[in-house]
């Protein structure tokens, strides 16, 4: 299970066995999304696939968090959605009232977003077997002109930006499988980041050198990959990290550290110094950006790395997780 958490046994498994098999230079790159040359169009590819228990959590279900996600992977190459489809592996006993629950989920979120599901597939298997259902989405989108968003662009003194608190989805989740109940309600964060993006771009441009939304693994495991990717270091800092309370005193409760815990609508956003405060405002001014904060910087030093100044001054690692601390979280 710790292979599929998003930490380093996710990245060993890649890294190790997946690519040196499937090489070519459009995986190579690995970000959410390959960015492919069509009819000199340039479009973002993307596909997810979507096993989260509980099927229905506060604020979202598993239909909805597979559209916001394939949406959110094709936002984070700077992509507008143009088209998705959805696999659903469905197993055997599942109420047809629960798969028209999802099935209903997925119209109205691809209807808000306004992008349609143009093609899929279903596949039913042995009670026992599947979990209730299993859902794979994948989307193509248009990247502007003059966009390039790439892990690997990531510079010594740009500014890494969220979007919003850290961990909602992830401690939602736990909530509900645990029974736990706090003063105030906890919900996940899914939600389609692709207007969010498009405002940052509209005033930042080619100065948004990386977008990336920390899903599983969280923020630190996803800002690793890109110190890893650009061969750069990132400081963050402790006290600019926005977390609501509720979500912190759970991750106290619990043991966990936001930082590592799953998010569905927040991204990070790495801009040259020159456009961060542009890029902020810009993000603050859209409903899922009010919260944005600016969290850190990219270094040369420590490349490779990502290390995080404390609340009392101290420095310590911020390394990718072994294993997992949320299974089937996303």
């Amino acid at each position: 299970m710790g292979h599929g958490g998003g930490g380093r046994l996710t990245q060993m498994l890649i890294e190790q066995l997946i690519q040196p098999a499937l090489t070519n230079p459009s995986l190579d790159r690995l970000h959410d999304g390959a960015q492919l040359e069509v009819g000199g169009a340039r479009v973002a590819f993307s596909t997810d696939s979507y096993v989260i228990s509980p099927l229905f959590f506060p604020g979202g279900d598993i239909g909805s968090l597979a559209v916001h996600g394939t949406v959110n992977d094709l936002a984070m190459c700077g992509a507008q959605p143009l088209a998705l489809s959805v696999g659903m592996i469905i197993e055997e006993g599942l109420p047809m009232e629960t798969l028209w629950r999802v099935v209903q989920s997925i119209r109205d979120a691809a209807g808000a977003v306004g992008v349609p599901i143009v093609t899929g597939d279903t596949k039913v298997v042995d009670r026992g077997k599947g979990d209730g259902i299993f859902l794979n989405t994948t989307g193509l989108g248009l990247i502007p002109q003059g966009i390039q968003i790439d892990p690997q662009r990531a510079e010594p003194g740009d500014v890494v930006i969220i979007s919003g608190p850290l961990a909602n989805h992830g401690i939602a989740i736990m909530s509900v499988r645990e029974g736990l109940a706090f003063e105030t309600a906890l919900e996940s964060d899914s939600a389609p980041l692709h207007t969010l993006v498009a405002d940052l771009l509209a005033v930042a441009g080619s100065a948004v050198h990386v977008l990336r939304d920390p899903t599983r693994g969280g923020v630190a495991s996803a800002l690793n990959e890109i110190a890893q990717a650009a061969r750069v270091g990132i400081l963050l800092e402790e006290k600019k990290l926005p977390l609501d309370e509720a979500v912190r005193g759970a991750c106290e409760i619990l043991g966990l550290d936001p930082l590592y815990v799953a998010n569905e609508g927040k991204c990070l956003v790495i801009v040259a110094a020159d456009y961060a405060t542009l890029a902020l405002e810009a993000m603050r001014r859209h409903p899922l950006g009010v919260q944005a904060a600016m969290i850190g910087q990219v270094t040369s030093e420590h490349p490779g790395s990502v290390v995080m100044r404390s609340r009392i001054g101290g420095m310590r690692s911020v390394d990718m997780l072994s294993g997992e601390q949320l299974p089937r979280i996303c």
